[in-house]
């Protein structure tokens, strides 16, 4: 059965699937989905146009779903979509889309939002990804799966971050990181593959080796990007992982791609 505490307030027009527990002094919205084992533990707020997929937990003073930070915004009815099994802990802030970016913002399955971190308009976060501490996303952003992004970080708008990839804390992101990238700086540079995160998901030492090889020959400056991305192309066009570094990096995009520094070896770190 549902269980709502008795300082909830349930907009009439939610729709509340059995077993959904609302704790107190929560506010449900109109046109609000709680899906079966959702739980809102106190003090949460979800504003009109929002699903929240099942199983996922909600800690007190978490917003979702409120009107976007967007001066262009007049009153579209957009929409949030969480996913399932998620965990959203204290004062989380997940807003709607946009008219100007598809009038949804989306998160995936199994992510982790700590404490404090912003989902802005528009944005896509993909399953499995973890926003640590007071991480904010500009509208527009988009998140691959497993992606880890560090405390206090600040991720620039339209930004893209590719799966598996790891950024440090309190690094300035303005610029597109590659999939299985690791990065860090007062403004993001690439330090490396995120060698600890590719062995956590139980990728193989041959995996790895070749992630190294195609990483040193794309940062290499020896030629032009275009001729760098071709020759890995051609050299491990069967390697799905080399792959989707390569089609992330020509896939159109409106911020230039982070690169390393001139002191980062490419070795790789992360998490």
């Amino acid at each position: 059965m549902t269980n709502f505490h008795q300082t909830a307030v349930v907009d009439a027009s939610a729709n509340i699937a059995p077993g959904v527990e609302i704790g107190p002094y929560c506010v449900i919205g109109s046109n609000v989905t709680l899906a079966a084992g959702v739980k809102l533990l106190s003090h949460v707020v979800i504003d009109p146009n929002t699903t929240v997929g099942e199983n996922t937990v909600v800690h007190p003073f978490s917003t979702l779903g409120m009107a976007p930070q967007h001066i262009r915004y007049k009153g579209e009815p957009s929409r949030l979509e969480i996913g399932k099994n998620n965990v959203i802990r204290e004062h989380v802030t997940l807003h709607r889309g946009t008219e100007q970016g598809g009038m949804v913002t989306r998160v995936g399955d199994n992510c982790f939002f700590m404490v404090g971190s912003h989902v802005a308009h528009d944005c896509i976060i993909e399953n499995n990804v973890i926003l640590t501490n007071g991480v904010a996303l500009g509208g527009h952003v988009k998140i691959g799966e497993f992606a880890i992004i560090g405390g206090q970080c600040g991720v620039q708008q339209f930004v893209r971050i590719g799966k598996y990839a790891m950024i440090g804390g309190k690094t300035g992101v303005d610029r597109d990181i590659i999939p299985y990238g690791s990065a860090q700086g007062n403004r993001a540079h690439l330090s490396g593959l995120n060698l600890i995160g590719l062995k956590r998901r139980g990728f193989s030492r041959a995996d790895i080796q070749k992630f190294r090889a195609a990483y040193g020959l794309l940062f290499s400056q020896d030629s032009t990007m275009a001729d760098r991305l071709n020759e890995v192309s051609d050299l491990y066009a069967a390697q799905s992982g080399v792959m989707d570094i390569v089609n992330f990096i020509r896939a159109e995009s409106s911020r230039p791609l982070c690169t390393p520094s001139a002191a980062a070896n490419g070795n790789g770190n992360g998490g």
